[in-house]
């Protein structure tokens, strides 16, 4: 196997990872900082929100593409 042969399966596996990372980060944000701010882009819980939800489209796009490569390689 070659490297070029590595690529999408490493895409699958970092898209999968980051997916669940950002969702138990999105939670425990959502969980603890309600009402802080965060840097200046908003209140904790509502960037919570939006990592989980980027979090799963992550996770399941991560999930897709290893179903996708099982089945051509």
């Amino acid at each position: 196997m070659t490297f070029k042969d590595l690529i999408w399966p490493l895409i699958a596996f970092i898209s999968y990872l980051m997916g669940g990372i950002l969702t138990f980060g999105g939670v425990a944000m959502i969980l603890f900082m309600r009402g802080k701010d965060l840097w200046g882009w908003g209140e904790g819980h509502a960037m919570g929100y939006l990592f989980v939800c980027v979090g799963l489209l992550l996770s399941i796009l991560g999930v897709l593409i290893m179903r996708i490569l099982r089945n051509r390689i």
